[in-house]
Order: structure tokens, then C-alpha cells, then sequence
């Protein structure tokens, strides 16, 4: 099992706005004072100059656009509605916003058969929809391939029991938790675990003080620590500049990069840069527009390719 892949799943966005669905619970969104069609078009920009600066590393990229048969904002998000596991599996999931259930397209597994990857078997969770049961993705859950471990934060997009069904289809052990951010002075659960919690080979970063409670805390310190990850511990104000949302890939060589958006760089102490410099060279890139309407950063644009190739 590799716990980094060398290949990722990109949707270039065509409609990129702020989602007012997401926006509920999702409070990393904010409002920009652009009309939506200039907001999209920084969007691209940001795309296109992200993609090429991965490219520019080594690590393939497969760029799929978005359609503009359906509204669908939050496109450039893959990695909650789809995973892709070395058995050559493909997991699809339910999702809470209507509008980013059309985001699921078949052609999108008929360009990765094109692109020489092996599907195998497609495991569907969708249908939990339509009891309001969501699980989005590599987005709520944080999966250690290795260890076989996969890490919750609940929130209305990580139901308890599917991810527990989840684990059990995949045979990984559930690390489940509440991850909260202040809210209007009150602590509401984070929507997506992957913006406080990033796994990487040999380390993981992490905003422990999201966990509130103690127990909870401390069971998801016993599992890291018993599978050898360096802790880099990172600050509240940190994670809202996305500095958990960061994913380790390969690049030329199978050399190791964590990727990461400029703003989530920049919230970096110099303590933390060295620590993560010690383990992997870091990519930054400038997400500005697509961070602050979307709330989601440079780990919620990819889509690791783990299938088999033929």
C-alpha cells in the first residue's frame, strides 16, 4: 500500500461562485464584492497557474473541464465526490448540497480508462442521499493507506454510521471525532475534516486544538503516535488560512512535496516550515479567490489516482 500517489484528478471550473448551498455550513466561505463571471475567471486563473506549477514538479495532472450542462460552483472540489483506491476501486459519495451532486460524472471514469488506469469495481454510497446521510469524500475522511486507519471529524457531512460501513467495506480501522472552530462565539463542527488534518508518509499536521474534547483527543494522539507520524502541530488562526487542507504527492523521481495554497504557506511559522522542509520539499500557490468563496483550498482540488494501470 503507498500512502502518496504521483497522479491527481483536476476539474478546471467553468461556473466558480461563491455556493450559496455549501455556505450554511461551510464557514470558511466568504463574499467577495466581484460579479460571479470575474470571480470565475480569477478562478480559472488560479487553476490554470496551480496546474502548471504541479506539472512543472513532475506530478501528472489529468485536467478535466467542468461542464456547463448543470450549476455546479464547486467543481473544482473533486475530491468529495470520488476516491480511487489501488484495487482499482472507485468510491462514489453522497453529497449535502443538491447542486454539487451533479458533479458526478461518468465520462470522468471513461478519461482515466483513456489515461491507461484499471477500474475494477465502483462502490456506491450515493443513495444514503435520499435519507439525508452525507460523507464527503477525502474531504471527511483522512485516510492513513498504510495503517490502514481512517480519521472522522462528524459534522452534517460525515455521518457516524456510513463512515463506520465505509471502514468496514475497506477494512480500515475508524478514528471518529468532533473537530469545532468559533462560530459567532459558539463552537460549531468543522465541515470538512480535511481542513484540520493532513496525512502525510511519515508526519501529520494537525489543528488538535479543533478536538475539544479530551478523549477524543487524546484517542487520535494514541493513533498517530502509535504508527510513528512527527506531530506538526498547527494553531485555529492557521487552519482558517487552510494550512491542514495540504496533501503530499510525488513528483519526477518519486521525489516527496506537500502541496499547499500561498496563504496556508504564509500562516507557516518558521518552526513549522523546517519541520515539514525536514521531511518534504513544499509547493505553494496562490488559491486567493477560489479559497475565500469556495472555503475549500489546494487538497480539496485534488483527486489522488490511486488505480492500477494497465
Amino acid at each position: 500500500m503507498n500512502q502518496t500517489t504521483n497522479t491527481i484528478l483536476m476539474i478546471r471550473p467553468v461556473s466558480f461562485r461563491k455556493n450559496e448551498q455549501t455556505a450554511v455550513n461551510n464557514f470558511f466561505q466568504e463574499d467577495i464584492d466581484l460579479k460571479n463571471a470575474e470571480i470565475n475567471k480569477k478562478a480559472q486563473e488560479e487553476f490554470d497557474a496551480y496546474v502548471f506549477k504541479l506539472k512543472s514538479f513532475g506530478i501528472q495532472v489529468i485536467v478535466v473541464s467542468d461542464t456547463t450542462d448543470s450549476d455546479t460552483p464547486d467543481s473544482v472540489f473533486p475530491n468529495n465526490w470520488i476516491s480511487f483506491h489501488e484495487n482499482g476501486t472507485v468510491v462514489l459519495y453522497p453529497m449535502f448540497a443538491e447542486n454539487r451532486r451533479s458533479e458526478r460524472r461518468e465520462d470522468i471514469l471513461d478519461i482515466l480508462e483513456e489515461n491507461n488506469f484499471v477500474i475494477e469495481d465502483i462502490v456506491d454510497y450515493t443513495s444514503a442521499e435520499e435519507e439525508n446521510i452525507f460523507l464527503e469524500g477525502t474531504g471527511s475522511i483522512i485516510l492513513d493507506r498504510v495503517n490502514r486507519k481512517a480519521y472522522c471529524a462528524l459534522s452534517d457531512r460525515a455521518d457516524e454510521e456510513l463512515f463506520i460501513e465505509f471502514c468496514e467495506d475497506f477494512e480500515y480501522t475508524p478514528v471518529v471525532f468532533v473537530a469545532n472552530q468559533t462560530v459567532n462565539n459558539k463552537r460549531v463542527p468543522i465541515y470538512h475534516t480535511n481542513v484540520m488534518m493532513c496525512i502525510a508518509e511519515t508526519f501529520v499536521v494537525i489543528c488538535l486544538d479543533a478536538i475539544d474534547d479530551k478523549k477524543e483527543r487524546k484517542n487520535v494522539l494514541k493513533h498517530l503516535k502509535e504508527d510513528g507520524k512527527k506531530l506538526i502541530e498547527i494553531s485555529e488562526a492557521q487552519m482558517h488560512q487552510f494550512a491542514g487542507n495540504m496533501l503530499q504527492v510525488k513528483g519526477s523521481n518519486n521525489e516527496l512535496y506537500l502541496i499547499m495554497s500561498k496563504a496556508a504557506h504564509d500562516s507557516l511559522t518558521q518552526s513549522q516550515l523546517t519541520k515539514i522542509g525536514n521531511q518534504c520539499k513544499i509547493i505553494s500557490s496562490s488559491l486567493e479567490t477560489i479559497e475565500t468563496c469556495g472555503g475549500g483550498s489546494a487538497r480539496c482540488m485534488m483527486a489522488e489516482v490511486f488505480l492500477p494501470t494497465r
